[in-house]
């Protein structure tokens, strides 16, 4: 009861309609009931009071750090999301909002998952001028919406690496470049994101997604990309262990799982079914330890091709002629330099 009474009070700190400017909001209001109601929504969706929920996360400044603020941004674009004909009034609700966090009205659009999202930001555009080159950003396409984000960065195979290896000039001058390339395996917050979406809505689409990740909870290559497969693996088992549906819906995709993801699935379901996470947790801690001690596969592996200069070199020149290469200027001799060149050249292709 003391809970509810809780929650009653947080979500009446600013009245429940939709109105075009809401009211000053409570400063005793707690971002912690905030984040249980949260948590509980979609067993038991209270759309009206959506407004409240949001006025006390920016209120809390939870949008302070962006790339701790994943969960609330998932949260208010499935907000946004859940209810097409009332999205725009929703969306209203939120304002004034200050400058520094309109970011976060822009990307919730974005990320929403409405068939007319383009639309809607372009309508809410003029309130938020400092955001113009973000808003034209997302409407060109130049950023991803949340469905669209890549799992990972697709990396050149071999015969790309040796083909941009001969045809590049070797003393020239490299410029490093910021990679702003998004990805889910390079940022954990859109974990997260997936997590707030699901709480608003209840939808088995970012769960589908999460669970694209877990044969990273296996993956020795990155740190990034064994960080979050494991911290996918943790979180589902955690979720599902209070949330029957969910564990339902995981084990229903363990049926038809590919083999990559049937084995940490399958730990997944378990752990959830028996209250077995802390082996998980165990799991993940040691893995991520033991890949920044020791480095990934590839660069273990490193000692092998160190060893086969030889075979490296013949791959190297036959590589050159079938990509029509063969004046590469680059001498196809057995051993000493050459064999060394190529080792180091794959051994800085694999940083």
């Amino acid at each position: 009861m003391r809970y509810l009474a809780l929650v009653a009070a947080a979500i009446m700190l600013v009245q429940p309609a939709l109105a075009e400017k809401a009211p000053e909001i409570d400063p005793r209001a707690s971002l912690g009931v905030v984040q249980q109601w949260i948590y509980n929504y979609r067993t038991k969706p209270a759309y009206a009071h959506v407004p409240a929920a949001v006025r006390v996360l920016f209120h809390a400044q939870t949008f302070k750090e962006p790339e701790n603020a994943g969960i609330y941004l998932g949260f208010i674009a499935g907000a946004i999301g859940s209810n097409p004909a009332r999205a725009e009034k929703l969306i209203a609700s939120f304002f004034p909002v200050a400058p520094e966090d309109e970011w976060v009205i822009v990307r919730a659009i974005a990320y929403s998952g409405l068939p007319d999202w383009r639309n809607v930001l372009r309508r809410v555009a003029p309130r938020m001028p400092a955001r113009r080159v973000m808003i034209d950003n997302y409407l060109a396409g130049k950023l991803p919406i949340l469905s669209e984000i890549p799992l990972e960065e697709t990396r050149p195979g071999m015969m790309d690496k040796l083909k941009n290896g001969f045809t590049k000039n070797p003393f020239a001058k490299e410029e490093k470049k910021v990679n702003t390339t998004l990805t889910f395996a390079g940022n954990q917050d859109l974990l997260d994101t997936l997590w707030g979406y699901y709480f608003a809505t209840g939808s088995h689409m970012p769960i589908k997604r999460i669970v694209e990740m877990l044969p990273w909870s296996k993956s020795r290559d990155t740190v990034d990309k064994l960080t979050v497969g494991s911290m996918a693996r943790y979180t589902l088992a955690s979720y599902a262990i209070r949330d029957a549906n969910l564990r339902e819906f995981l084990r229903s995709e363990l049926s038809h799982a590919k083999e990559p993801v049937r084995a940490p699935l399958a730990e997944v379901v378990e752990a959830a079914d028996t209250v077995q996470i802390g082996a998980l947790r165990r799991d993940a801690v040691t893995a991520v330890e033991d890949l920044k001690a020791k480095g990934s596969d590839a660069r273990r592996n490193l000692d092998f091709w160190g060893q086969v200069g030889v075979g490296a070199v013949a791959l190297g020149c036959v590589s050159a002629a079938a990509l029509g290469q063969v004046a590469v200027g680059i001498p196809c001799v057995i051993g000493g330099s050459a064999s060394q060149g190529l080792f180091s050249f794959w051994q800085k292709n694999q940083q």
